[in-house]
């Protein structure tokens, strides 16, 4: 989720459209206005729900682990691997022993290092074989989704900017979603619960917890977070997510 200092984004859109700008490609050139983020757990929910339907579908006409591949597969191009893209990077500059200008720069560079890489095919590996084992459940992808956009609202809220300017995440500053925090955070949990009354909730909950920790993490590492940080700590959330909801309950 590293747009580049040099990027323009054009007019600001607000509101829904302009947070399905920058959580996935489809929102065109244009920049996030300030009440894009109000939107984020909906436009989380709506593509858990995608991702939940290519799921059924997929695993009516493949084996569940091909089934499973396609939903990883499918989720990567709904999200223009953005949020993949930042957690890499997130992984080359935060777990590397390197000052904190050196891990902003790493983390700004196209190249992918020895902990992106493997930091990146064990989640891709995580995530599918924990689709693989579950039943498809498109409420528990809902909520997932739900949950992590949601927790890269709260952040924005609560967490200071680590740049001294420029990225596309420097939008929300200042920006209030509280509302959107709250209410993003019980739809997560009565999505999952849905699936599963006692097993989806705690998987919406070990996902915060994940996310959570590599928000810690940048907090130490960089000062704040970055949006390849929102985007690396939204993969980690749903994985932590799947991987507990796959656990034998």
């Amino acid at each position: 989720m590293n747009p580049g200092p040099a990027l323009d984004p054009g007019p600001s859109r607000s509101g829904f459209r302009g947070a399905v700008a920058f959580l996935t490609p489809f929102g065109g050139p244009s920049g996030p206005g300030p009440g894009a983020v109000t939107w984020f757990p909906v436009v989380g929910a709506a593509m858990g729900l995608l991702l939940g339907g290519v799921w059924w579908v997929a695993v009516k006409a493949w084996p569940a682990p091909v089934a499973a591949a396609l939903v990883v597969m499918a989720d990567l191009g709904l999200t223009g691997m953005l949020h993949f893209d930042g957690l890499v990077d997130s992984a080359d500059g935060l777990l590397a022993h390197l000052p904190r200008e050196r891990r902003l720069t790493v983390m700004s560079s196209p190249e992918v290092g020895a902990f992106g890489m493997a930091v990146g095919v064990a989640v891709l590996l995580a995530r599918g074989a924990a689709l693989a084992t579950i039943r498809p459940a498109p409420l528990l992808v809902a909520g997932l989704w739900c949950a992590s956009r949601t927790l890269m609202a709260a952040v924005m809220r609560v967490i200071p900017y680590a740049k001294d300017r420029g990225g596309l995440a420097s939008a929300f500053l200042g920006r209030s979603g509280g509302v959107a925090v709250v209410l993003g955070g019980v739809a997560a949990v009565v999505l999952a619960g849905g699936w599963r009354r006692v097993a989806g909730p705690a998987a919406i909950l070990a996902a915060a917890a994940g996310g959570a920790g590599v928000v810690l993490l940048a907090r130490r590492k960089l000062g704040g977070f970055t949006g390849d940080v929102l985007g690396a700590a939204g993969v980690v959330a749903e994985t932590v997510g799947l991987i507990v909801a796959s656990a034998k309950w």
